[in-house]
């Protein structure tokens, strides 16, 4: 068994698991309850044993600290964005965590400002979270969700922006986002607001309607969406004109509407239901600009009245096409704004509001980069406002210019230290095993020797839910590139790079194709002497975690050190539990275990279930003690039953962080020092020499 001396052991406790018959045994079910004592002492003893074996680690850790920390401009501000009368920005000053949320009135010469400042809300907390960050149409009020655990279960606070006071009420067990700033959205009266709770699973399933100023327990519940497949968000369109439910799963979608004029009135439903069908809509002048997928696998854009919108009028305006995928779209007065995808690169189309004349793209100048829109919340502008950037470009704001496809740079990020002229920037493709090409980014400094086979390198992947990894600036990585490393991240099936298919041959029965391209990406980039067959690392969070975990199990001797944040590794256990959040969504991303061939097929790559007596890689897995989405257990259990049956004397360390959830830790620094953790456990398994502290 372990050779690894003084690890951390967890008891067993023999719990059984029939199904279909099959029988599994499970030691570790039991640290399923956070209540158990044992289950804190199995976590508080992997704590310290990470401080002891990693202890000659601390003077890198800081070091590392200091070189990211190093590369942050820490007094910097946003690119002010127009929203009605205000100019809106956000600001950080030096050695403060978080940020300052400002505005200023019809000039950017104007008094600043101050609407909330993050720090000042953080004080005393080891999480401060915000989501729906929203001022009242006219500007005198501001509401916002807060969750301060990292459970993503939020809170609602209404400031007076006059007075400077909280209103006294606040709504708890609210929906928010630890990614993105939705959970609150106001009517045009100015003091309305509409909200969505969660139930017992942590699933967004009813609206309320809330009046400024009164007790929220006489809030009126509007619509509860009751199939427990969908969840509920709400947004109000960029024209303000429109407030919108949006009802999704994974494979179809139902979106309502109301007049943000009448906050008392009813919603229409856009189109009812239909399984299989899959739409978002944009309003534009009392018209949908609707993108869906009925008759076309890579979505099509049509429009329709707002007074007859169901299907059976939806005008087609861009047809489907065998090699465009179509994500989503964004109206403006004068202006459709179309995001597409084709050969995997995000493609951004521009044409009148008919979207149809005057038809441009936006012309991106690197082989492979990350593209997306800011918050662009005016509807009357010619602008449109993205965030350019690409493994070895910085953040880049842009204001394109609808009428002439011309950029203007609005601000580019400032790293410290960091000259890209060093850097070169690659898209390669890998040969899956059955022979589909994967395409791979890369980025290395140019002083190294790029194909003699000796370089350490760190590939990134997810591959899962659609969602799609563009290679996005982070200079943290430049520790590792600096250091000789070749970053990669691998593009495989189960995101939308390539298109529908791309995604569904990486989900559900076709699954393991996730696994199996990005063991191919590995093999490629060893195989032509990108990097050394001994020193290849790999890294992935979330359902990202399953895919190293899976990989970890399927090729134990391919890599040299996995890092897996937040994994989701007992995929069966899981999936077989509909009290967890996000289970019976998921249903038909991974299967439902109640299906026999479902059952069979997740638990031939469930990382969990498929560990076995043999040697592993140096791992490191980090979960947060309040994570709602891939609970702690997993990821503990997974630890326990590695550290129980692994053959070798390759270190495997647990990160815990007691005070945080799915995303770490929130404060700008905090979350450095945890990336600081990853890399010096990476650099000290390679024992790879360290450079000099920069100057």
């Amino acid at each position: 068994m372990s050779k690894t001396k003084n690890a951390p052991s967890a008891p067993k406790r023999r719990h059984e698991m029939t199904q279909h018959g099959v029988t599994r045994i499970d030691d570790y079910y039991w640290m399923r309850d956070r209540n158990d004592p044992e289950t804190m002492n199995y976590l508080r003893a992997e704590s310290d044993y990470l401080e002891e074996v990693m202890g000659h680690t601390k003077p890198l850790q800081e070091r590392l600290f200091s070189e990211m920390k190093g590369r942050i401009q820490e007094i910097d501000s946003t690119v002010p964005e127009k929203r009605g009368e205000y100019f809106h920005y956000e600001r950080h000053e030096e050695g403060k965590q978080y940020p300052i949320f400002c505005r200023r009135y019809k000039s950017l010469d104007a008094d600043e400002e101050i609407l909330l400042d993050q720090n000042q809300l953080a004080e005393g907390k080891a999480f401060c979270g915000i989501s729906g960050f929203e001022t009242s149409p006219d500007g005198t009020k501001l509401a916002y969700v807060a969750d301060f655990e990292g459970s993503e279960v939020f809170t609602i606070y209404i400031k007076d922006l006059l007075s400077g006071e909280y209103f006294p009420e606040t709504i708890g067990n609210v929906s928010g986002s630890a990614y993105e700033r939705f959970g609150v959205e106001w009517a045009n009266d100015n003091k309305t607001v509409f909200y969505i709770t969660l139930d017992e699973t942590l699933r967004p399933d009813k609206l309320f309607r809330h009046i400024i100023g009164t007790d929220p327990k006489d809030d009126m519940m509007i619509l509860h969406e009751a199939d427990e497949a969908f969840h509920l968000y709400v947004h109000k369109t960029r024209d303000r004109a429109l407030i919108m439910t949006y009802h999704y799963s994974t494979d179809t979608r139902e979106i309502r509407f109301l007049d943000a004029n009448d906050p008392t009135g009813g919603f229409r439903i856009l189109q009812p239901r239909i399984e299989g069908l899959d739409y978002n809509a944009a309003h534009h002048k009392g018209r949908f600009f609707i993108v869906h997928n009925d008759g076309a696998k890579n979505f099509k854009v049509s429009v329709t009245s707002a007074d007859a919108p169901n299907k059976g009028n939806w005008k087609e305006i861009i047809p489907h096409r065998e090699d465009v995928l179509v994500d989503y779209l964004d109206t403006f007065e004068n202006h459709l704004v179309v995001y597409e995808r084709k050969g995997g690169l995000r493609q951004v189309r521009i044409s009148d509001a008919d979207g149809i004349s005057n038809v441009q793209y936006v012309k991106f100048p690197e082989p492979s980069y990350n593209a997306h829109p800011e918050g662009n919340p005016e509807f009357k502008t010619n602008l449109l406002r993205l965030k350019y950037s690409s493994l070895i470009t910085p953040n880049t704001i842009v204001d394109v210019h609808m009428n002439t496809g011309e950029w203007e740079v609005k601000k580019v990020d400032e790293i410290r230290g960091f000259d890209k002229s060093n850097y070169q920037l690659e898209r390669i493709h890998a040969i899956a095993s059955d022979g589909t090409k994967v395409p791979i980014t890369l980025a290395y400094h140019k002083e190294m020797q790029k194909k003699d086979g000796s370089n350490p390198a760190l590939m990134y992947g997810y591959g899962s839910y659609g969602a799609t990894i563009d290679p996005y600036f982070d200079s943290n990585r430049f520790s590792l590139i600096d250091r000789g490393f070749v970053y990669a991240v691998a593009h495989i099936r189960g995101g939308y790079d390539m298109g529908r298919d791309w995604y569904e041959q990486g989900r559900m029965e076709q699954k393991r194709n996730s696994f199996t391209d990005f063991i191919a990406c590995a093999e490629y980039l060893i195989q032509e002497g990108y990097v050394a067959k001994d020193k290849l690392a790999i890294q992935g969070a979330s359902a990202g975690g399953l895919l190293v975990g899976a990989c970890m199990t399927m090729r134990p001797d391919l890599f040299k050190v996995v890092i897996a944040k937040v994994p989701f590794v007992d995929v069966v256990t899981t999936m077989n539990d509909p009290s967890i959040p996000l289970t019976t969504q998921e249903y038909d991303q991974w299967g439902n275990p109640e299906d026999k061939m479902m059952f069979e097929y997740m638990l031939s790559y469930s990382p969990y279930d498929n560990l076995k007596t043999t040697d592993y890689p140096n791992l490191l897995i980090t979960t947060g003690l309040n994570d709602p989405r891939v609970a702690f257990w997993e990821p503990a259990k997974f630890m326990a039953k590695l550290r129980e049956i692994k053959t070798d004397d390759n270190l495997a360390v647990f990160y815990v962080n007691y005070n945080s959830g799915h995303a770490g830790a929130s404060g700008r620094f905090d979350y450095i020092k945890e990336i600081a953790l990853d890399y010096a456990f990476l650099l000290d398994r390679f024992n790879l020499e360290r450079p000099n502290k920069p100057d």
